[in-house]
């Protein structure tokens, strides 16, 4: 899970975009894709290896962000007629395009992920699959796996499947679009059961003791020709979303446990520490936190949309530190099998387009479902599957960091020692004089450095501006 998220709203403007570009040569990030897995691309995109079953009369959707081609997934949910849900879900068939072993694959098992910048991406595979052939864009034919995941009356999964299909979508939806559907009553069934499926999935969720973040985004939005940055709460609905995403990942995991090979997405529980220091955060930010309250239900009690919450939601995502990849065969579960905060067994495998390690997921469950061994290239591939997951995880979070300090500096550089209104939200272990500032406008968060002993963790203080260069510097501020 992103530390934060990052959304560019407009054009950027041209002292961001340089700094963003300087970014991705400091970091020795990928470039133009090699000629090889090009025209191995362009050859798979005219013509990918396709399935016998054609679904193409199921009408699929999909649901993301504005202006996204990238589209992993497509769904289509239906009351089933003797009550429960039917769930079919699609997802990018990334196998039918690259060849084992070849250049594309060779390139992908070096990019890992896609890489996101406020001002673009770095593909994870050549545009003309992940924004075209492989795609599920509406109304193009394209192959998928295609789960139908039954559920009953209360959301529970009863029965699970996984086969290659011929899909279409019928629509390419976002969220904003889908929330207000929603709102007004108007939305046609298919898209209304994405409410009820969710919340569903949202009470057995707190049932298990999960817990997903609504993390707010910080926004670069454009105004008076010039750019500012905000704060924006998720929508519910991307949480419905992301319900019929997990759903899927258990109901994976599941398969491969009963298989007895797979590989799964882990985190260890929290230690105490970490648990007491975010108590002590809560404490700072006045956040109420009975010792019999648990921490999720606390973060289901907060709302992202209140500044000391929005600051709170943010720490908490320290302690889903630790997360990883866990390889098994032989039928015996690494320890720990089970995600912390998903509270049960879970893999990727929604996202083929964007992340490596979906491919090799999806293509394990389809195994398991139809009884037969996993194909040589994916067993093969699984046990160096963690490191390479790893080392994209450390290269993409590295990118988060770095884009939003280039963004917060851009946006600042011109206002050297002016005040803002802000927040203590952190202060170093051992360091108090050193810590974190949330300012309530812009929607910055940066260091804070102070010559007078410790800061006041949790308060609300005028801090001064000191430092802010998009290419050299971060932001900094000290207290007035």
């Amino acid at each position: 899970m992103p530390r934060r998220h990052l959304h560019t709203a407009g054009a950027a403007k041209a002292p961001l975009r340089s700094a963003l570009r300087t970014l991705r040569t400091a970091l020795d990030l990928p470039g133009a894709f090699p000629p090889e897995a090009l025209a191995e691309a362009d050859a798979a995109a005219v013509a990918p290896r396709l399935p016998d079953r054609d679904v193409t009369d199921l009408p699929l959707f999909t649901v993301d962000p504005p202006g996204s081609t990238d589209l992993d997934q497509a769904m289509h949910l239906a009351r089933a007629p003797h009550g429960g849900y039917t769930v079919h879900y699609a997802i990018a068939d990334v196998a039918a395009f690259v060849a084992p072993g070849g250049a594309l694959d060779t390139e992908a098992h070096r990019r890992v992920t896609t890489l996101y910048f406020p001002d673009g991406r770095i593909p994870l595979h050549p545009p003309a699959l992940s924004e075209g052939a492989a795609s599920l864009l509406p109304g193009q034919t394209a192959p998928a796996l295609l789960w139908r995941i039954d559920l009953d009356a209360d959301g529970r999964t009863v029965r699970t499947e996984v086969r290659r299909a011929l899909v279409r979508s019928r629509a390419r939806l976002d969220y904003a679009g889908v929330q207000r559907q929603i709102d007004a009553d108007t939305a046609e069934e298919p898209l209304a059961l994405l409410a009820v499926i969710g919340r569903l999935r949202e009470r057995l969720e707190i049932a298990r003791g999960g817990i997903s973040l609504s993390v707010p985004e910080q926004e670069i939005v454009e105004r008076a020709g010039s750019y500012d940055l905000e704060f924006r709460a998720p929508l519910a609905a991307e949480g419905w979303n992301a319900q019929i995403s997990l759903l899927t990942g258990m109901a994976a995991a599941d398969l491969m446990a009963a298989s007895g090979t797979g590989i799964l997405r882990t985190l260890p529980t929290a230690p105490d520490g970490a648990v007491a220091r975010l108590r002590r955060t809560a404490t700072a930010l006045r956040i109420d936190w009975p010792h019999h309250v648990s921490y999720a239900d606390l973060i289901r009690s907060l709302d992202p949309r209140e500044p000391r919450c929005a600051a709170f939601l943010q720490e908490c995502t320290t302690l889903l530190r630790g997360a990883g990849y866990s390889v098994f065969t032989g039928g015996t579960l690494p320890s720990p099998s089970v995600h912390a905060a998903v509270a049960d067994e879970y893999t990727h495998c929604t996202a083929p387009l964007r992340r490596l390690v979906d491919r090799y997921a999806g293509e394990l469950c389809v195994a398991a479902v139809a009884g037969r061994e996993p194909a040589e290239w994916v067993t093969a591939a699984l046990d160096a599957l963690p490191k390479e997951m790893e080392t994209g995880a450390r290269r993409a979070n590295a990118v988060e960091r770095e884009c939003v300090d280039i963004v917060e500096a851009a946006l600042l550089k011109d206002r050297l020692g002016e005040t803002f209104e802000a927040c203590v939200v952190d202060v170093r272990d051992g360091d108090p004089a050193v810590g974190t500032a949330q300012l309530a406008d812009p929607a910055v968060v940066g260091r804070i450095e102070s010559g007078d002993g410790p800061l006041p963790l949790g308060e609300r203080m005028p801090v001064r501006l000191i430092e802010a260069d998009p290419g050299r510097q971060k932001v900094l501020f000290a207290p007035v």
